[in-house]
């Protein structure tokens, strides 16, 4: 007869998510895992696979919460430009504000780990081509509307706005950063016009 689980996966994800957010991949040992999550070693196995895996996992996760919500902010109907300049500043007073200093698991992800693991380095990828492209939609829509002069590249500013933010997360995982953040923040809004 199969057991029941006696743990949630979905939280048990959540908290797992939070933990290599924390402390990153490498600096997460199955040890740690089974301490923060309460679980045994053979439940994590058996739910999630191996640490890569349930990293992974951790990481998707991420992303299905994070991405969707930069979609929904510049695709609302009426002028495109205040709402990319809203997301600059919001960027920005995030990574000031980070008294973790935990900065973003997708940078995190790139960094520590997407030159050696493939999965990883795809969904990195995949997170990266999401956001210029909703971006470069986002300032192609600004540019049909006028918000844009005729000759600007949606898609350059696009691709300038997604290394913009990724360095923003690197920065704001270091403390005292926050005039740098301020003054890159005035200079990539001056960019939109």
């Amino acid at each position: 007869m199969a057991r029941t689980k006696e743990f949630d996966p979905d939280i048990v994800l959540q908290r797992a998510l939070e933990l290599f957010w924390e402390r990153g991949y490498e600096a997460t040992s199955m040890s740690d895992l089974v301490e923060h999550l309460g679980i045994a070693k053979a439940s994590i196995y058996a739910t999630f696979g191996s640490k890569q895996d349930f990293y992974a996992k951790a990481l998707q996760r991420y992303l299905d919460t994070t991405d969707p919500k930069i979609m929904t902010e510049l695709s609302q109907p009426g002028p495109v430009l205040p709402a990319v300049r809203a997301l600059v500043h919001r960027y920005v007073t995030e990574a000031s504000h980070d008294q973790q200093h935990r900065g973003c698991m997708v940078v995190n992800s790139a960094v520590e780990l997407a030159a050696r693991d493939g999965g990883v380095a795809r969904l990195v990828e995949a997170s990266w081509a999401f956001l210029e492209t909703t971006l470069a939609a986002a300032l192609t829509r600004a540019q049909a509307q006028g918000e844009l002069p005729e000759n600007a590249e949606p898609r350059e500013l696009a691709r300038f706005l997604l290394v913009f933010f990724q360095g923003v997360r690197v920065l704001g995982r270091a403390p005292n950063n926050a005039a740098r953040l301020q003054d890159a923040a005035r200079v990539a809004v001056s960019v939109l016009g």
